[in-house]
């Protein structure tokens, strides 16, 4: 049985959202901040809804997750995000100083990791590849239909 509190939960919550995002005709990433146990916030790329290229999904869940809690450091959150965060978002995260990222699928292109100095918070724990294959399906989808 699949508890609520878990990674697997939350991942699956994050997808619901990429989702969204697919359906909308966005680039499918999807994002929920936890705290306690708790998504207090949840977003999916909205850079064309809005016409802003800094719409992304972690960003805007860092945002609504400060504003839950009403301050601008999510140390004892987790982002739980479908697609590897990229180099703006990795810094967004940074500044947040959030305590746990848990990232779906690999950015061989656009992923913070192609920086190799660039890290998050030293104290900022990372996991990656929970629900990879899904996630990358589902992106994968997104841009064979873009092009058909």
């Amino acid at each position: 049985m699949l508890s609520i509190h878990s990674d697997e939960h939350f991942m699956r919550e994050a997808l619901k959202e990429a989702q969204k995002a697919f359906d909308e005709q966005e680039v499918p990433v999807g994002a929920v901040v936890v705290s306690n146990n708790r998504i207090i916030a949840r977003a999916y790329n909205q850079t064309e809804k809005l016409n802003d290229v800094t719409a992304h999904a972690e960003m805007l869940a860092i945002t609504a997750a400060a504003n839950h809690l009403g301050g601008k450091y999510l140390t004892d959150c987790t982002l739980y995000v479908t697609l590897e965060p990229c180099v703006m978002c990795a810094g967004a995260l940074s500044w947040s100083q959030i305590g746990k990222v848990v990232y779906a699928a690999k950015d061989i292109k656009r992923g913070y990791s192609v920086i190799k100095e660039l890290k998050l918070h030293p104290k900022t724990q990372i996991e990656q590849g929970l629900f990879a294959n899904e996630s990358e399906k589902l992106l994968l989808d997104f841009f064979r239909k873009l092009r058909n």
